[in-house]
């Protein structure tokens, strides 16, 4: 798929997008200026919002220097309940949403890369793609989990049969080979609420493989269109060592492919622990 012929001009004063980045804030991170600045700097423009369960003066001036509107959940700060509130207001606003992680950058082309693959699949479910892994200080690094995933992905490049539940449910069965913060999902096909479950490490792996076996197409496009920032604040450190990523993904395996198999994967998993903490394994930011 060559996107870069794609063309979708939006004109001065025109309201209607086709896609939204709803950035889930939380806290203050001091990656999200970084993000904002990368969101506002898209060859093709996307409406961006700021989602956030804990306003702050830091979020506020944010929203004012970008002119970004700040949307907030009153209630307790919760995974799923932050990423299905910043997903439902995008979907008020655009059919095409992307959960923008706030320590994360996505490259000037994701928006076009997405639009020309909506244009030319409109079943498209869920949009994503390639990612570099960058450092704290922006710098990237050898991303060995991502590779990984590149294998996982190698059904998912025939588009033409993109739709069908086994190609999809190919680069989920033996792991998560999506990347969460590259993913748009299409509300319509999607539905409400998007996460259904109440993992803390493996939410995003449960919720593709439900939409994997649902009408709808995944479209990867195997190009870099963001990076994955690693640092030592990511959440993916603390859920290693208190052992619930090790629950969590025994519990995915199980499901997927009986008690007996999933303990001949974990045994593997459990060995890529150490040589891959720090890199990103989950789509929390």
């Amino acid at each position: 798929m060559d996107y870069k012929a794609a063309e979708h001009k939006v004109k001065p004063g025109q309201k209607h997008y086709k896609h939204v980045f709803a950035v889930a804030a939380y806290g203050e991170s001091p990656y999200l200026d970084k993000l904002l600045h990368s969101l506002t700097k898209q060859s093709v423009p996307s409406r961006i919002i700021l989602c956030t369960s804990t306003p702050n003066a830091y979020i506020t001036s944010l929203s004012a220097k970008y002119r970004i509107p700040v949307y907030v959940r009153h209630g307790a700060h919760g995974l799923k309940e932050d990423w299905n509130f910043a997903y439902e207001q995008g979907a008020k606003l655009a059919p095409l949403v992307t959960i923008a992680h706030q320590d994360d950058l996505y490259f000037p082309d994701y928006t076009k890369a997405l639009l020309y693959a909506f244009s030319q699949y409109p079943d498209m479910s869920v949009f994503c793609c390639r990612y570099d892994t960058i450092d704290a200080a922006g710098n990237t690094i050898e991303g060995k989990s991502e590779q990984v995933k590149r294998y996982l992905r190698i059904l998912l490049r025939d588009h033409a049969h993109a739709d069908r539940s086994f190609v999809k449910l190919s680069a989920l069965r033996y792991g998560n080979g999506i990347g969460c913060p590259t993913c748009t999902y299409q509300t319509r096909l999607c539905g409400f609420p998007l996460f259904q479950n109440d993992y803390k490490f493996v939410i995003d792996w449960d919720t593709l493989i439900r939409l994997a076996r649902l009408p709808g197409r995944f479209i990867c496009i195997e190009k870099p269109l963001m990076a994955y920032r690693v640092h030592s604040g990511a959440e993916t450190a603390a859920q290693i060592e208190n052992h619930n990523r090790e629950k969590e993904e025994t519990e995915m395996f199980e499901k997927l492919h009986g008690r007996c198999l999933s303990r001949i994967l974990m045994h593997f998993y459990r060995k890529a622990y150490a040589a891959y903490d720090t890199e990103p394994k989950t789509c929390q930011s």
